[in-house]
């Protein structure tokens, strides 16, 4: 039988490499991001993969597009995700704003919904991506840090509330993810080759490894996997020691 995903922020970066890989994985994915054209282009790309654009900021847009789905997925994946760069005492109150709405909020409303119809059913399963910010801010990252360590928080409270009814809710941690948001940062050759000697694999992280990590929480191997936030960083976050010198 097959099996369903949702995937949010899906029409491009790191969110359409999970959704490419869950749809050759067998699953029907919806792809589901606020650029009506880009969720189109990407639905052109991956053999049924079902149209839902949709801004997560928007509760009831949001249940729009889970009805338009169908049945309850057997699996949502919280990707969609901003980041506005800058010291966080001198960032507007709009970048700040957005900031939480759709880091923290969009991923409430999306998981709400999806909590409700699949403990309803019994199974399912929810990943959100957060970050290894959540457990080392880094300067001038405004309020994504605090954004990414309240998602961590949240779905370890789902994970409490909806476990007995059959729905488990983990997240992703990546570290130095060489796509996505991070695609201008590497641009930069000096910048590359120094995050990638900072990290104890000596590589950057790529899409891939971030979509296998999802892949691998929703498989029966990860299926007693709950409420717990996967660090997929290369051991950069412990990596302190290795990269400050001795003398």
């Amino acid at each position: 039988m097959s099996r369903s995903a949702i995937v949010t922020g899906s029409a491009n970066g790191i969110g359409a490499t999970i959704a490419e890989l869950l749809a050759a994985r067998g699953y029907r994915v919806g792809i589901l991001d606020r650029d009506e054209s880009a969720v189109a282009e990407r639905c052109e790309l991956i053999e049924g993969a079902v149209a839902l654009p949709c801004d997560v900021c928007d509760p009831s847009a949001v249940e729009a597009a889970f009805e338009g789905f169908g049945p309850a997925p057997d699996l949502l994946v919280n990707n969609a995700g901003i980041v506005r760069f800058g010291p966080l005492a001198e960032q507007s109150d709009d970048d700040i704003r957005i900031t939480i709405e759709v880091n923290l909020m969009g991923v409430l409303w999306t998981s709400r919904s999806a909590a409700r119809r699949m403990a309803e059913r019994g199974s399912g399963h929810v990943i959100s991506l957060t970050s290894i910010n959540a457990y080392s801010p880094g300067p001038g990252s405004g309020a994504y840090p605090a954004s990414k360590a309240a998602v961590k928080q949240l779905m370890k409270q789902f994970a409490l509330e909806y476990g007995e009814r059959g729905v488990r809710f983990n997240s992703v941690a990546p570290g130095f993810i060489d796509g996505g948001m991070s695609t201008p940062i590497y641009a930069d050759p000096k910048v590359r080759a120094a995050r990638s000697k900072g990290v104890p694999l000596g590589r950057l992280g790529t899409p891939e490894d971030i979509a296998n990590a999802v892949a691998f929480l929703d498989s029966p191997e990860g299926g007693y996997i709950n409420g717990h936030d996967l660090v997929v960083d290369g051991a950069v976050t412990h990596a302190v020691l290795k990269n400050l010198p001795r003398e």
